[in-house]
């Protein structure tokens, strides 16, 4: 039986090999260069954040081999073939383009050996295994057997292959058998919740299972390990914050740029190139905010936190008395409230305002570049989508991100709601838990910026970027002011600032005007919202 010799350093250690590195025959290998791949629309480059593999380790198909971060989120790439890393062509800290080499592996060329040249036969078997591996220093027990070993009474015994480890993500395989097959680095967990656990110096393998879906490690299972051994601490801690506080220096500090700020530079640079119409006017909130009791008094139960859900002991008549409905969808406790906010209704209406305006819905196909010599007859083309895909302007500890919820005219208030309480919530996260489900490779054709969220404002100058859809609002601070405009005596009504910004290549000045005027008929009609729904 032939191997490689890079393989044999590993035998020696104990460490598992590909099942494809071993063979019958003469083995034939081949270089597979991995390249970086298209993640998400936009992107054209990815930050190494770090390698979980080093030249001459073996890896298996969808083990783990480094995790990358982009603008939009972070993502673990996995390793496509059973072989042995040769080369890593980017180190820690750079930048990757996409399409661009990361590494080599060197894998078993089976096509190559389907004719193998049998070992001669004057040689007598255990001279051929000695052969194929002497020239490799490794011991003739270190390889396997091409042969069943036999018994003494004749009768041949199998040797039990251990199990290969299953894909973390595999849904034929138990809970039970993935927290048995678990470690450090094969644990259900999300980055964030690695780089989380690896700041605070905890072994992931003594987690799992964790209490999330399919034993996924969660960051309440890293801090509920971490409270368990902070009583053990607690006196040092009373004692180290008797000490006085530390002077700051009178140095002037250089920071570089993170990943995600210089991507949110070049984005602004870029910007520039777009020439955009802006426009500001005022909403009325007054009926919309006489209907909001009634809505927090309604809120669906699976949205409610536990604690605030009412209790069904004392039921007498039960709705499922004769059938049992379909249960509700599970949502995640981040995304749990009591109270609704003006955001995901004006989310709403303004998704059905896009329904009405193809424009609106739609998002530049293709742009012929200026220095294209073919370029001379092209014309853009724009692809109108069929439903309402609405970007929200998310404010990190780590930057600025722009995740997408899709088709919001098919959603109701309630679930816009918590889709944007559980955005908020991976947002906070550090790195951001954002991933492509949230940051998908199309981005919505309008985005939302609530600055109205954070300080008293009432209008501002939102910047539209390449990729971020044909049209930008910021939504102010709303507030009660004295209205003559219906009543000459005058009366106190609810208004909101808003501001919008349009691409001008494709979007008229009068269409952006109207556009925003059939938004407002939503938004101070919020019973159309009823009579559309029936």
């Amino acid at each position: 039986m032939l191997f490689r010799h890079p393989a044999a350093l590993f035998v020696r250690s104990g460490r598992h090999l590909p099942r494809a590195l071993f063979h019958a025959s003469p083995a034939h290998f081949a270089l597979k260069h991995f390249k970086l791949a298209d993640i998400g629309e936009g992107i054209t480059e990815c930050e190494v954040v770090k390698w979980n593999v080093k030249p001459s380790t073996p890896v298996h198909t969808f083990d783990p081999l480094c995790e990358v971060q982009s603008d939009k989120a972070s993502v673990e790439i996995t390793s496509p073939f059973d072989g042995i890393v040769k080369e890593l062509f980017v180190e820690e800290g750079q930048v990757a383009k996409v399409g661009q080499d990361l590494c080599t592996i060197e894998v078993a060329d089976d096509g190559a050996a389907a004719e193998p040249s049998p070992p001669s036969s004057d040689a007598p078997p255990s001279e051929q295994s000695e052969s194929s591996g002497a020239g490799y220093g490794a011991p003739p027990e270190s390889v396997q057997p091409s042969h069943p070993p036999v018994n003494a009474d004749g009768a041949q015994h199998s040797t039990p292959t251990p199990a290969r480890r299953p894909h973390p993500l595999d849904p034929n395989v138990s809970p039970e058998t993935r927290a048995q097959l678990s470690s450090a680095k094969d644990v259900l967990a999300t980055p964030s919740v690695r780089h989380y656990a690896r700041k605070h110096g905890v072994d992931m393998s003594l987690l799992a299972p964790g209490s999330g879906k399919d034993g996924r490690i969660e960051k309440r299972d890293v801090d509920a390990f971490l409270q368990r051994g902070s009583a053990q601490s607690s006196v040092q801690q009373r004692t180290s914050a008797l000490r006085a506080p530390e002077t700051h220096s009178d140095k002037e500090i250089t920071v570089e740029l993170n990943r995600t700020r210089w991507n949110m530079w070049k984005a602004m640079e870029k910007s520039l190139a777009i020439p955009q119409f802006t426009c500001s006017t005022t909403l009325d909130l007054t009926d919309l905010h006489n209907m909001m009791p009634i809505l927090n008094a309604h809120i669906p139960v699976q949205y409610l936190p536990p604690s605030a859900r009412p209790s069904t002991a004392n039921q007498v008549i039960s709705p499922a008395s004769f059938h049992a409905p379909p249960p509700p969808p599970d949502v995640p406790a981040s995304a749990h409230y009591t109270r609704l906010t003006y955001l995901p209704i004006l989310l709403k209406t303004l998704a059905r305002t896009m329904q009405e305006w193809p424009i609106f819905r739609s998002s530049i196909a293709s742009s012929p570049s200026p220095g294209d010599a073919s370029a001379g007859n092209a014309r853009p083309t724009m692809t109108i989508r069929p439903h309402s895909d609405i970007s929200i302007a998310l404010s990190t500890p780590t930057g600025l991100y722009t995740p997408t919820i899709q088709a919001v005219e098919t959603q109701t208030v309630y679930a816009l709601a918590a889709q944007l309480r559980h955005l908020a919530h991976l947002g906070r996260q550090v790195p951001c838990a954002l991933t492509p489900n949230e940051m998908p490779r199309r981005g919505g054709t309008v985005s939302v910026s609530n600055v109205g969220g954070i300080g008293a404002v009432q209008s501002a100058a939102p910047v539209l970027v390449p990729g971020g859809g044909v049209a930008i609002v910021a939504i102010g601070r709303a507030r009660w002011e004295w209205d003559v405009d219906r009543d000459p005596k005058g009366e106190r009504r609810l208004k909101l600032g808003v501001s919008w910004s349009a691409d001008h290549r494709v979007v008229e000045g009068a269409e952006l005007a109207a556009f925003v005027e059939a938004w407002r008929s939503w938004v101070e009609s919020p019973q159309r919202l009823i009579a559309d729904g029936v």
